[in-house]
């Protein structure tokens, strides 16, 4: 009985999903239907919770638009999200974000984390041969002082590109 759960929930169950987590501001890339055509719509906010697991998998995701808090719960396995593209990473202390409801205005903002690589939905789509689930574990964390160090070689080795034009040439001699 438990296999052919496994074997329907399979058939339906998306392979290329963005590893995202609870405090995360994400956007979600929804297909509308009107009459003939689809387009599709962005729904940003910050994901508030996420539960179940399997195929019955969801997440919450809040915004607040035009001064009133809108709160959108996703199936994460529908076909009707396209992708969902993470924006920023928080650092959070709690599996269920609810207490963000009561607050607005600079107490509902949440810590960013710094130093994390987000990994892209264009990423996964140029993974597509060998379609995977992206895991923490392949994304680089890097301390603040190596990215200075990185950046700063770098613009050091943007700065000493030699100049080899035929007038440079010409003067030297």
């Amino acid at each position: 009985m438990e296999q052919t759960i496994k074997l329907v929930e399979s058939k339906y169950k998306k392979t290329a999903i963005l590893p995202f987590e609870v405090g995360d501001t994400v956007k979600v890339w929804v297909k509308i239907v009107e009459g003939e055509r689809e387009r599709l719509q962005a729904f940003e906010g910050t994901v508030i919770s996420i539960r179940g697991k399997g195929i019955n998998r969801t997440f919450m995701v809040r915004k607040i638009s035009y001064g009133v808090g809108v709160e959108r719960i996703f199936l994460m396995n529908s076909p009707r999200i396209d992708h969902v593209d993470i924006i920023r990473k928080a650092k959070v202390r709690r599996a269920k974000l609810y207490y963000i409801r009561g607050k607005s205005g600079k107490k509902a903002r949440l810590v960013e984390r710094l130093g994390i690589k987000i990994p892209k939905h264009s990423d996964l789509i140029a993974q597509e041969g060998n379609l995977e689930k992206v895991s923490d574990k392949n994304v680089e964390v890097l301390p603040k002082e190596e990215q200075n160090n990185e950046i700063a070689a770098q613009n050091v080795a943007d700065a000493q590109v030699p100049n080899n034009t035929p007038e440079s040439t010409e003067e030297n001699k």
